[in-house]
């Protein structure tokens, strides 16, 4: 993703739609709380039951010049939770023009940094017991002669509904991938008619490499409010990214 133009109060957003990244992905899926299943866009033409599934960012590190390359706000700067010195990118990026725009206000973004500073450590998601990762006591398995050990893993799934709108987010609790422990994963999700000329779409494939826009304005944009405030409940890391990212953002 990147931003293809920023117009008068709109940001548009161009979306891959042939090219399943680590950041966005075409799926399916015929009801909301189903898990989705990747579409190949180049032979399965695009329905209404298509959505994007975007594992957005909030910042770069700024001493990833590849990386760097696609913001358009690189002169900010903010000490990550990790210690590395980042800069806004992608949400944050978009919260910034529209705070600068007088769309987004100071008193909505002071209201979501008292809201995270307030949390306790106990509140976030990856310490929540509600939310951890379960599995079944192994059992003997034998499938074509072969002897296993078969464990079930339940892996936890929460879907927020944004008011009024066809978005959703969705947190996936999963275990890290270079350390002990788990992660929430948040992704933003919308149906593909929530695409600039969607109606071009159905009933086709995608051509290669192409793009679609994702069209952010004064009528989306507190989705993206939500999902910084959600970003912030997700661990202590997180929280901390965030509300150095007020931070910025207002002063």
């Amino acid at each position: 993703m990147y931003i293809k133009e920023i117009g008068k109060n709109e940001i548009r957003v161009a979306i891959p739609l042939t090219k399943g990244t680590e950041k966005t992905r075409i799926k399916k899926r015929s009801i909301l709380n189903e898990y989705g299943i990747p579409v190949s866009t180049k032979v399965e033409p695009f329905t209404q039951s298509c959505y994007v599934e975007w594992q957005i960012g909030y910042d770069v590190v700024k001493a990833d010049v590849q990386k760097l390359e696609k913001t358009t706000l690189k002169n900010f700067s903010f000490i990550g939770a990790n210690g590395k010195e980042k800069t806004l990118y992608e949400l944050s990026e978009y919260i910034k023009y529209f705070y600068d725009w007088d769309i987004v206000s100071k008193k909505e973004l002071i209201d979501i940094r008292n809201y995270l500073f307030n949390l306790s450590n106990d509140n976030y998601l990856d310490v929540n017991p509600e939310l951890s990762i379960k599995r079944t006591h192994p059992i003997h398995k034998t499938i074509n002669n072969f002897n296993f050990m078969w464990t079930k893993v339940e892996y936890p799934l929460l879907v927020y509904k944004f008011d009024s709108y066809e978005i959703v987010a969705e947190i996936k609790i999963t275990e890290k991938q270079y350390a002990i422990g788990v992660q929430p994963m948040l992704y933003l999700c919308f149906p593909i008619t929530e695409l600039e000329n969607s109606k071009k779409l159905l009933g086709r494939t995608a051509k290669t490499k192409e793009f679609a826009n994702f069209v952010i304005n004064e009528k989306n944009i507190k989705v993206f409010l939500e999902m910084l405030k959600l970003f912030g409940t997700l661990s202590k890391n997180h929280n901390k990214d965030i509300i150095s990212i007020i931070d910025v953002i207002i002063n």
